[in-house]
């Protein structure tokens, strides 16, 4: 499996705003990225608190598809922490991948909703649709930055 790199980082301090970039971001287990909504469990989906919440993840490139698309979208607004190049992350689901020396475990996929597309714009769902991004739980923290290696683990 290919590894890739952070090319973005966003966090939004609460439901419904705008995620804003940062350069690097503190990464806890169990609880997300400092900064973030859901960190303080005052995201949309607090209350569904489950395996897999800690972190969101989603491919530049599928961002850039959706654009060729005719439906361009800035990485900030897909409304997910971490933006990624490089690695395919529908192939992290059930593994263990590094973001620098921070550890995670890929949990499910990250489809896009409803809400996102009200967010964004008519389309954004079904343009999206298999290539939403992944949802990971930290399991050994650390420090995010732009330009982090993203890493497979062995199995």
């Amino acid at each position: 499996m290919q590894s890739g790199v952070v090319e973005g980082i966003y966090v939004a301090p609460a439901a419904g705003t705008d995620p804003a970039p940062v350069e690097a971001a503190r990464a806890v287990a169990g609880r997300g990225l400092e900064g973030d909504r859901y960190f303080e469990a005052q995201g949309t989906f607090s209350d569904r608190r489950a395996a897999g919440r800690d972190l969101t993840l989603t491919e530049a490139e599928a961002i850039e598809q959706l654009a060729e698309a005719g439906l361009p979208l800035s990485p900030g607004a897909a409304r997910r922490n971490v933006i990624t190049r490089g690695v395919a992350l529908n192939e992290l689901v059930g593994r263990r991948f590094r973001l620098g020396d921070v550890e995670c475990v890929g949990r499910d996929l990250c489809h896009p909703c409803a809400h996102l597309e009200r967010l964004t714009a008519p389309g954004v769902l079904k343009g999206l649709a298999g290539c939403g991004g992944l949802r990971a739980d930290i399991v050994r923290g650390g420090t995010i930055s732009l330009g982090t290696p993203v890493h497979p683990l062995e199995q």
